[in-house]
């Protein structure tokens, strides 16, 4: 466990943890924001990136080191929905976001704020950026009020970033399901592990199989809102459903598709045909969840929107072997982003770059070469 100004490896670590204007300290001693700080030993920079993620535990972020060497704080942050993705909703994310913006400018002395927007993190922090620049949330009182005051960041990078959580979940849908209670029952047609279909797959069945995606997230929107409806009436606020079979981007099966040095038949979870029998993202939610998070017609964590708010300088990297994010996404979000001053850079190296040091280096020069440039 890190203790409070530990010394590892020539950094310093700082725990932090904060209240939010919407949640506060828990009774048994918890704080909903927390993080941990990296610097040099020693150092007070004037840079410092903060990175969070929707769900995942951020704070001893892989890259962290990295940029603290490199002279630049690192402050890996979590929200109260660490661990919590099934009661997400976004402007409650966003203001304890600002919560550690704002710990980076008024307390750690930080004069340029870096967010770094990381696998599902990207669109959230874009989220974050794009908010900051102009509101666009329909909330009331004291959300409302901690959405206005949040605090512009001066650089954003997005790092093997998702386009959106809703595009994400619905690229790696598979459509072949019947009942979504039932994690067995099939369409043939649409079953993307039929080898009547392909691998390679044509055309016509990579448009039907898209629809099909689109068309399984439309009707999980119509559940969930016909749910709220009616347990509204028992006066029942909401309730929690599962989700199943959420490993099937036909990209992750067939490497023709969006071609890339990604290697077949695999996913984050290992082969798709295995993996999409487990959990994935999205496995449990509430209707308001998956109202505000998934889906396509509803959510607000579609990254497109907030991105063409930015006119901060925006880097976008991303790497060659990742088997989730694929090249279409990071040219899409390079294309979204409304700065004038933005970059896209291919970079060898998987998801996390976790199979080379070398890469994780090479990636870390690239971001922290990019950040001085322009600071």
């Amino acid at each position: 466990m890190i203790a409070r100004g530990d010394s590892i490896q020539g950094l310093d670590i700082l725990p932090i943890g904060r209240v939010s204007a919407t949640a506060p300290r828990i009774l048994a001693g918890g704080h909903p924001c927390q993080g941990l700080y990296f610097t040099e030993a020693g150092k007070r920079p004037k840079i410092a990136v903060i990175a969070t993620h929707y769900n995942v535990d951020f704070t001893e972020h892989y890259i962290a080191p990295y940029f603290a060497r490199r002279g630049i704080g690192f402050l890996g942050w979590n929200t109260r929905y660490r661990g919590f993705e099934d009661q997400f909703l976004l402007e409650h994310a966003l203001i304890d976001i600002g919560v550690g913006t704002r710990w980076l400018r008024e307390e750690a002395g930080v004069e340029t704020i870096v967010i770094l927007g990381n696998s599902g993190g990207g669109s959230l922090m874009g989220a974050y950026q794009g908010e900051a620049t102009k509101m666009s949330l329909d909330v009331t009182g004291a959300a409302q009020d901690a959405l206005a005051q949040l605090i512009k960041a001066d650089l954003y990078i997005s790092l093997n970033a998702h386009q959106g959580r809703p595009e994400v979940l619905t690229d790696w849908m598979d459509p072949s399901v019947i009942d979504e209670n039932d994690p067995v029952a099939t369409d043939p047609s649409l079953d993307p592990f039929n080898p009547d279909h392909g691998p390679p797959y044509d055309d016509a069945f990579i448009e039907r199989y898209r629809a099909g995606q689109r068309a399984r997230n439309q009707r999980i929107t119509r559940f969930a809102q016909a749910e709220l409806a009616r347990l509204a009436e028992h006066g029942i606020p909401d309730r929690i459903f599962p989700l199943f079979r959420c490993w099937a981007d036909l990209r992750m099966i067939d490497p023709t598709i969006d071609p890339s040095d990604r290697t077949p038949n695999n996913c984050y979870r290992g082969d798709p045909k295995i993996a999409n029998r487990s959990p994935s993202i999205g496995r449990a939610n509430f209707c308001k969840t998956w109202l505000s998070m998934w889906s396509l017609e509803t959510s607000k964590c579609v990254g497109r929107p907030h991105l063409e708010k930015f006119d901060i300088p925006s880097l976008v990297v991303q790497g060659t072997a990742d088997t989730g994010v694929f090249p279409a996404d990071a040219k899409a979000i390079h294309g979204f982003i409304g700065a004038q001053d933005k970059q896209l850079a291919f970079v060898p190296g998987a998801h996390y770059f976790e199979d080379d040091v070398a890469e994780r280096e090479a990636v870390a020069n690239l971001m922290a070469d990019w950040i001085h440039a322009r600071r």
